[in-house]
């Protein structure tokens, strides 16, 4: 069962963001004094006298403007007033009422939907701020004088929330729903992506690189599990980001890499991998999450033959090299082409990258192993290994006990780690492995 849905509203640089953090409790929304950060919704859940509801932090409303990504936002920010129980419209009492949020105003008006009108940037305490009394004039809802830095306020303001949301049904949230986060460099068609999976224009999506800024999250379920896909704003190399918002941008994505329980790492396939897609793809691999790779754009690929996608798999496979363990699957988001594939595909490497394998199942590997190839020895000492056992998942990680750590060549536990993924599968997860020494000095 859906959570009650609460929009907040209002024209730029209000301090929509800024309060949206302050009531969920976490720095979702990125907050900067430069009207137009926020572009798509945010989702957060905020609790209050026991009571749990969702806030979706949008864009702020121009309602006259020709400038197409400003356009782009508002109709985000309609989407989100349209699929709200309550709303709150938030002002900003240093710059008064103005025509903007009379424009505001009406369109809410129009909505049928319970409305609280948040003036904000009421950061002094004591006697009500005489400029507050100006908004009433927009004739909307009950009227709060917030502090979205301080808090002031903003318990009356929640007070209200529960009073204008359905009640709780007692049904208890969901909790075997996959995150998957899509990363990769900008422009590679991310927002498109989630866009063609969900059926619908949940992120705003341009030709200009750097659209999505924040970390999108979206719910989604279909035959095949439940899912939380994380649209990541695209990371660039730190010697190109000079911006502060991009800044924040990259830190929201590289936080979603570590929430996430799989991750997307698309390229594109009329550049395929660059410099920068095998930095994505390391952060990726050093988080240690299961990971597909993502091959984009495939329907703009021209001149294709019979071997094209075996030699661009290749390509990939070369250049990055370190995940070989990673599914490639060719799609394009544009058209919808083998979209459809993801969903089983998320679902394997999920199960690989949380699986448990048994210490005698994993022994009898390590004894074949071991009679196949010989451990190595060094001026005479040969290595002994005892015995292997999985200490937990999500990666799969492994303690291998022997009597000299130092004898156990990379090379050894290369081929160790290949025998186990031969057996076991382990698709598209990494692996990690802790050689310990258990002392034994038995020559």
């Amino acid at each position: 069962m859906a959570k009650p849905l609460v929009a907040i509203v209002g024209r730029p640089n209000v301090g929509k963001s800024m309060l949206f953090n302050k009531l969920t409790g976490q720095r979702t929304s990125i907050v900067e004094d430069t009207p137009g950060v926020t572009r798509d919704r945010i989702y957060g859940d905020c609790e209050w006298c026991g009571r749990t509801f969702s806030l979706v932090d949008t864009g702020g409303i121009e309602p006259s403007t020709d400038n197409d990504m400003l356009k782009f936002m508002r109709r985000q920010a309609e989407i989100g007033i349209e699929l709200a129980d309550a709303i709150i419209m938030v002002a900003d009492v240093r710059s008064g009422v103005t025509a903007a949020d009379q424009d505001v105003a009406t369109l809410l008006r129009k909505s049928g939907k319970p409305v609280a009108l948040a003036v904000n940037k009421c950061d002094s305490v004591g006697p009500v701020n005489p400029d507050v009394y100006e908004f009433y004039c927009l004739g909307i809802g009950d009227l709060f004088e917030t502090s979205a830095v301080h808090g002031h306020g903003t318990g009356d303001l929640l007070d209200w929330v529960l009073q204008n949301i359905p009640a709780d049904d007692g049904e208890e949230e969901d909790d075997d729903v996959i995150k998957v986060a899509i990363v990769g460099k900008p422009n590679v068609g991310k927002s498109s992506l989630l866009n063609r999976i969900l059926g619908e224009e949940r992120v705003i999506v341009s030709n200009v690189a750097g659209t999505t800024r924040d970390a999108i999250d979206s719910y989604y379920e279909n035959e095949t599990g439940k899912y939380c896909f994380i649209d990541t704003a695209g990371m660039r190399r730190k010697s190109k980001v000079d911006d502060a918002i991009e800044k924040y941008s990259n830190m929201r994505s590289v936080s979603a890499i570590d929430r996430a329980d799989v991750c997307l790492i698309l390229i594109d396939a009329n550049e395929g991998v660059t410099e920068q897609d095998t930095k994505i793809a390391g952060l990726v691999h050093e988080a240690g999450k299961a990971a597909i790779i993502v091959v984009n754009k495939w329907d703009a690929v021209a001149d294709k033959e019979t071997n094209t996608m075996r030699d661009m798999e290749a390509d990939v496979r070369k250049g990055l090299s370190y995940m070989l363990y990673a599914p490639v699957i060719f799609l394009s988001a544009l058209t919808g082409a083998r979209c459809d594939r993801l969903f089983e595909t998320i679902q394997e490497v999920h199960r690989q990258n949380t699986s448990r394998i048994t210490t005698g199942n994993l022994n009898a590997v390590l004894a074949d192993a071991t009679a196949r190839v010989q451990p190595p020895t060094d001026k005479g000492r040969r290595l002994k290994i005892y015995y292997m056992t999985q200490a937990s998942s999500k990666p799969p990680h492994f303690i291998i006990f022997c009597n000299d750590a130092r004898l156990f060549h990379f090379s050894y536990q290369r081929y160790l780690e290949n025998q186990i993924r031969e057996v076991f599968g382990l698709q598209g997860t990494p692996i990690r492995i802790t050689i310990r020494q258990k002392g034994d000095k038995e020559e």
